[in-house]
């Protein structure tokens, strides 16, 4: 079925609308390993990784429109295949999860953090189109990506502290993961304070938005693979 959906998804380089036949194929996975582990598929970074790629192209759908073959597609589809290719390769966590892990908090704390994800990294590739560009159009919906990612972050951060302290009793632990999923709260806040606050816009507010897709792959993978944390992911 992941073959096929290397099939499917470049199909979107044609028609940004067939991008949709490929979503509901994968959407249906995710559902059908939800259904088989008895729990959403969000454990692990080959559950994340194609989680993660299918919230991209949910977003691409809604901003694409009818575009043909434009720059945003050709910077949106190779990061989706890219996400894909990732989630094939590393090993899967099957099974039911740890008693740690059983609360809707931690599924709703993961869910909205990669959706959020989604959403900066396509407010990163308005950036880029924005500087290649200077299209007011990719300036505009780099703002509106960049503003839902950091509110639904934020409340997945405060469902993340409630299911610290039921786990743990405390709302937080100093692990790497949490420094830096903080780091990333904080440059979004820079962001958003520089666009609403200083009335920044054009490149430099594009390249901030490059830079915070960045720290979010570091928070998301590096972290994970260069220090020890509690979290996976």
């Amino acid at each position: 079925m992941n073959v096929i959906l290397f099939i499917l998804y470049p199909l979107a380089f044609i028609r940004s609308r067939f991008i949709i036949p490929a979503l509901l194929l994968h959407g249906g996975m995710i559902i059908a390993s939800a259904v088989s582990y008895g729990r959403l598929p969000l454990v692990g970074m080959r559950d994340t990784l194609g989680f993660l790629a299918w919230a991209v192209g949910a977003v691409y759908l809604v901003f694409a429109g009818d575009r043909r073959r434009d720059r945003y597609t050709f910077l949106v589809l190779p990061l989706i295949l890219l996400l894909l290719l990732g989630s094939l390769i590393s090993p899967a966590m099957r099974g039911t999860l740890p008693p740690v892990l059983k609360t809707i908090w931690f599924e709703l704390h993961v869910a909205l953090s990669f959706v959020a994800y989604a959403l900066f990294a396509h407010s990163a590739v308005f950036g880029l189109l924005g500087i290649a560009t200077d299209e007011a159009t990719a300036d505009r919906n780099q703002y509106r990506t960049a503003l839902l990612g950091y509110v639904l972050f934020s409340v997945a951060m405060v469902f993340g502290g409630i299911w610290a302290h039921l786990a743990w009793g405390t709302y937080w632990l100093w692990t790497p993961k949490e420094l830096w999923t903080t780091i990333v709260w904080f440059f979004y806040s820079l962001y958003l304070h520089a666009r609403l606050v200083r009335g920044w816009t054009g490149k430099p507010v594009a390249w901030m938005a490059v830079a915070g897709f960045l720290i979010v792959l570091f928070t998301y993978a590096g972290v994970g693979l260069l220090m020890k944390s509690s979290h996976e992911f």
